[in-house]
């Protein structure tokens, strides 16, 4: 595969699609066997922070995130009856290319309306890719949430 920022750019579009759709099987389809997921807490910077010694947001390897998106397609997941509604925006797109993956660094705008109630999360997201044949899968994505220092009553959905 050849890197370039438009099948970068894709991909991460591809993903917020997916996302924004609740297809989030196929979304899951998208990671590589061994992964890490993870949305630090109080910390807007994941630099020198340890995910194993402090609270996380969110901080699951693989079976963790098959769980959870298990968990939001079953009949169990009241907290997402009805589904929220999301539309995200990703830009200001960086990317920099390394032996076996690509680093990303990208700033998103998400908005969620779930039962006549609108919330805006914002922040970063990086991801480690890796290239698979004509594709990418996702080695790791780090979601440093803008409000990760705030309350968060519960977020029931992926970022």
């Amino acid at each position: 595969m050849i890197v370039t920022r438009e099948t970068v750019e894709s991909f991460l579009f591809h993903e917020a699609d997916l996302l924004d759709a609740m297809q989030v099987e196929d979304w899951l389809g998208l990671w590589a066997p061994e992964c890490c997921y993870w949305v630090p807490c109080n910390d807007r910077d994941a630099n020198g922070t340890d995910p194993g010694r402090q609270v996380s947001i969110i901080y699951d390897d693989r079976a963790r995130l098959e769980d959870r998106v298990h968990r939001l397609m079953s009949s169990a997941a009241h907290s997402q009856r009805p589904r929220s509604r999301m539309r995200r925006v990703v830009g200001n797109i960086r990317f920099e290319s390394r032996e076996d993956e690509v680093h990303t660094r990208s700033n998103f705008v998400l908005a969620e309306l779930r039962r006549g109630r609108q919330e805006v999360w914002s922040g970063v997201s990086q991801h480690r890719l890796l290239p698979a044949g004509d594709r990418f899968t996702i080695k790791a994505k780090t979601v440093l949430l803008t409000q990760s220092d705030m309350a968060i009553d519960n977020l029931t959905f992926l970022l």
